[in-house]
């Protein structure tokens, strides 16, 4: 239960006065809902005004202050055209202030002819006439406190002004309780940070406030540490059992390839942990490609073997789709009952699984997060595989964990390689396991970056590439053109195709669809029907198609690295040598052109990874959000890099040797825990 002295920072925003409706949707747009989310929203950017008597005392280009008197008001000649409001300083020096749309009104309003205002606002030249658009605020006498020399920058969104925010701001910052402090003292004085409650103020007055933007930013790494530290603590505490198979069906996969030596030693590692009483909880890194379904399939038979259950959980239907015909195929012959549950599942089919899982008839279930929902019982579950965990928080994929009597071993994967800092910082709690070496026979794709203008020669080459009876994707970044954007929109795209190639041989796939639709469109286009499959990112993952040996992304600089190399290992799985074609704007960043060059020049997810880290400065990571329950608001990634081992190391101290939650610093670090939303994962894993 959360401590009560923070109650107030979690209230809502509608619970405060001159917060409704109206100014609730803005706010909830930015992710603003509760005081706490305000006080978490840092300014990014800072306005100077300079204060001056005469406006020949001031530089055009700069800020400032200055009294004003209007004298006359220039109207344009129409109701749309910019409105003028002439106005002198002190010494009788002109200024035009202009207003924009239908602002008239307004204008006249704030400056009376005759009366002076404190004015202030960028003044810029318009050929030899000074000018200041829209003054950011117009003071009366005795009112000039009002107009701040320095004065932070929120991130906005349309609806909400600056000084709106500001003001939410300053009465998020009055409810911050004084709190004991958690960051151990040697520390706390090494660094020179200042106390949890200064930090706050220091760092919404400016975003320069290094001392103050570390100290909470440590703190947020901290809590996620310490989370991340209980939770394996948790873990290794419950009594598990150990889960051991005689080979029978492991040995009987009849497969068409070997094993490469990175599948031989993960699966020692994982049958290791899994012959353990205590619950394995292990990451499994594998690129595109590595053979990560082959390594959970041998884990699943292991528990099967057993005579116990397994779950395999996928993000996506179809990427659940997929692994269950995959599956179907491995097991082709064995003694195995598969099933799939997803959310389209209704009726008998979905009554016969049910029955099915809970009399133990059925030996591995596929499926989306219906999996674990509370209609959904096992036997004896003693394994769940989550694939693409990045999709999931700790707080969910554990959810299925609470299926069985006794904790399951929980093995993840993704085939998004994740870069050191950040497996540290939101996966802390796994040890993990990387398949380093592709199998035989996986050819790298050849990676070629082309301007978007030069899209008939890549119509003309896709023509080329259909004629040789070769399949193709043609991925887009929308799914329906919007009037807000120039990218390219998937349905677009595939008429202009259709167009060229026929009704027929041009497929279209995207997440706005029904479930058995897009299913419809795979199953022609595996089955070689469909000659090019238009797509937004919902193929990103789990689609595997042999003979499609053509990628091409639309505006490729708009997607994420992670996506773009996801993207490409949708091809190179057959005989057949593989391109992938990155469709790039114009004019591009130094940044998008550096990444683009990467994805050229290599085809290791691992360094992709890395670089990407290092190529960006801030938003999202590796183009998806910083994972699960882990997302960061206040640390930046470079602050993760440069902090995270500090708070590692204390989190680590914290929990081994200061006693954890019960010892004397417990209590105070209990409240960060609550304070950043890191607690959901302790009492879901210490149940049971």
């Amino acid at each position: 239960m959360r401590p009560e002295i923070l109650n107030p920072l979690f209230a809502a925003l509608t619970d405060l006065k001159g917060v409704g409706p109206q100014l609730a949707k803005p706010l909830t747009r930015l992710g603003l809902e509760r005081v706490v989310d305000v006080l978490f929203h840092l300014p990014t950017g800072l306005i100077s005004r300079v204060p001056v008597d005469r406006l020949d005392q001031a530089q055009a280009g700069q800020t400032i202050i200055v009294d004003l008197t209007a004298q006359d008001y220039r109207p344009g000649r129409s109701p749309r055209a910019p409105f003028g409001v002439e106005a002198f300083d002190a010494a009788g020096d002109h200024v035009r202030l202009v207003y924009f749309g239908r602002t008239s009104g307004l204008a006249r309003k704030l400056f009376p002819l005759g009366e002076t205002r404190r004015v202030s606002g960028r003044l810029d030249l318009y050929g030899d006439m000074r000018q200041i658009v829209h003054p950011d605020h117009v003071a009366e006498p005795g009112d000039e406190a009002g107009i701040a020399e320095h004065e932070p920058v929120y991130p906005l969104t349309e609806g909400l002004t600056n000084a709106r925010l500001s003001q939410l701001a300053a009465v998020a910052l009055e409810r911050r309780p004084e709190l004991a402090e958690w960051i151990d003292a040697p520390l706390l004085a090494s660094r020179n940070w200042p106390a949890w409650r200064d930090a706050m103020e220091r760092a919404h007055a400016s975003p320069r406030d290094e001392a103050a933007r570390d100290r909470l930013a440590y703190d947020e790494i901290f809590a996620s540490q310490v989370a991340l530290m209980l939770i394996r603590q948790g873990l290794r505490n419950r009594w598990g059992r150990a889960v051991r198979g005689d080979g029978r069906l492991v040995d009987a996969l009849r497969l068409p390839f070997g094993l490469t030596g990175a599948q031989e030693r993960v699966g020692r590692e994982i049958a290791g942990d899994m012959a353990q009483d205590t619950p394995m909880l292990r990451m499994l890194q594998g690129d595109v490609g590595s053979g990560k379904t082959l390594v959970a399939l041998r884990a699943m038979l292991a528990a099967v073997e057993a005579g116990t259950q397994a779950a395999l959980l996928a993000p996506t239907e179809i990427l659940a789709r997929q692994h269950y015909a995959t599956l179907q195929s491995m097991l082709a012959g064995l003694p195995v009952n598969l099933a799939i549950l997803t959310g389209r599942d209704k009726g008998r089919a979905r009554e016969s699984t049910l029955m099915g899982l809970a009399d133990g008839s059925i030996d591995i279930l596929v499926g989306t997060h219906a999996i674990f929902q509370d209609a959904v019982s096992y036997r004896d579950l003693s394994l769940v595989v989550v694939d693409e965990q990045h999709r999931f928080g700790v707080a969910q994929r554990l959810m299925l964990t609470n299926k069985a009597a006794r904790p399951p071993h929980l093995l993840v994967m993704t085939a998004t390689p994740i870069p050191r800092t950040l497996l540290l910082a939101n996966h802390g709690e796994m040890d993990v396991s990387r398949l380093d070496e592709m199998p035989p026979g996986r050819t790298p794709v050849d990676t070629r970056v082309v301007s978007v203008d030069r899209l008939d020669e890549v119509i003309d080459g896709l023509a080329r590439h259909l004629a040789s009876g070769a399949q193709a994707y043609w991925v887009c970044p929308l799914v329906a053109e919007s009037e807000a954007s120039e990218l390219a929109a998937a349905e677009d795209r595939a008429a202009l195709l259709r167009a060229r190639f026929g009704e027929a041989r041009v497929g279209l796939v995207h997440g706005r669809m029904k479930g058995p639709d897009k299913d419809d469109v795979m199953a022609r286009f595996e089955a070689g029907e469909i000659g090019v499959l238009v797509a937004t990112t919902v193929i990103e993952v789990g689609v595997n198609v042999p003979a499609a040996s053509l990628m091409i992304v639309e505006h490729a600089d708009r997607f994420g690295l992670a996506q773009l190399h996801q993207l490409r290992g949708r091809v190179g799985r057959g005989t057949a040598k593989s391109v992938c074609l990155l469709l790039r704007s114009q004019t591009l960043s130094e940044t998008a052109r550096e990444r683009l060059a990467l994805m050229r020049d290599t085809n290791d997810g691992f360094v992709i990874a890395e670089k990407d880290l290092e190529l960006r400065g801030g938003g999202e990571l590796l183009g998806l959000k910083q994972s699960g329950d882990a997302d960061y608001r206040l640390a930046t990634p470079e602050q993760l890099v440069r902090l995270l081992p500090v708070a590692h190391d204390d989190a680590r101290l914290f929990v081994e040797r200061d006693g954890g939650m019960e010892g004397a610093r417990g209590e105070a670090v209990r409240l960060c825990l609550y304070l950043f939303e890191r607690d959901a994962a302790v009492p879901l894993l210490r149940s049971g």
